[in-house]
């Protein structure tokens, strides 16, 4: 059995840094990729994936990744059940980010960095 996912896409929201009570670093960014294939309207659709980071790639993102990069995520697929206020429960699909590639940015033409 296996469980990996590699995405390529645009940063669609920056990564935000926090501390946990156990003082490891996260991050969380918002992936925007875009499907391959056209919809009924003849448009392309977009998919949003919640990306979760930590320790030094939570770190590294948090520094360099900023909205409309693009960047490539290689990780697994983690899913979560969460209960609203009002009792209601619904499941969260996240990416649980192993590696950032980072493939081009908006404000410099580097070449490709990989954190892992």
């Amino acid at each position: 059995m296996m469980n990996q996912i590699i995405l390529v896409g645009r940063v669609a929201q920056s990564p935000e840094l926090h501390v946990t009570e156990n003082g490891i670093t996260k991050s969380e960014l918002v992936l925007a990729v875009p499907r391959s294939f056209k919809n009924t309207d003849g448009e392309y659709e977009t998919d949003f994936f919640d990306c979760i980071l930590w320790t030094v790639v939570a770190e590294a993102a948090n520094e360099y990744v900023k909205v409309g990069d693009v960047v490539g995520v290689k990780g697994r697929v983690q899913t979560r059940m969460i209960e609203k206020e009002d009792g209601t429960k619904y499941k969260k699909v996240e990416i649980i980010a192993e590696r950032v590639t980072f493939l081009s940015s908006k404000s410099s033409k580097d070449s490709a960095v990989e954190i892992s």
